[in-house]
């Protein structure tokens, strides 16, 4: 067969705001979530690339921060602490990304209150 290689079909209404809430509830395991959902399907709906990069941004500091968090808590003696910083940020994200989700789930973009918007 020649030819180019077949372009992805646009995603359906449905499905653009079924991946964009998934790219916000992908925020409980980190950011590799919404990296994945964002290089996979920006280029098949507005929505999605819109919400996915927004997760995107939002969950990609606070992992980093968890993950020296955790590596900060094999420490003797202050690791403890530093195991609670690490939970907590775990919760933050949970919560925040929850939240994001239900809100666009319903098909209105979400704004993080604290996002350093690193990827443009």
């Amino acid at each position: 067969m020649q030819g180019s290689p077949a372009q992805a079909e646009p995603l359906t209404p449905a499905e653009d705001r079924q991946w964009a809430t998934l790219a916000h509830f992908g925020g409980i395991l980190g950011f590799v979530p919404s990296l994945a959902i964002y290089l996979v399907f920006r280029h098949r709906g507005p929505f999605t690339a819109q919400e996915a990069k927004e997760a995107l941004n939002f969950t990609l500091p606070p992992t980093v921060l968890a993950i020296v968090a955790n590596l900060l808590a094999l420490i003797p003696v202050v690791g403890g602490i530093f195991g609670i910083i690490a939970m907590l940020i775990w919760l933050f994200m949970t919560i925040s990304g929850v939240a994001a989700g239900i809100h666009c789930n319903k098909g209105r973009p979400y704004r993080y209150p604290l996002n350093l918007r690193l990827i443009q």
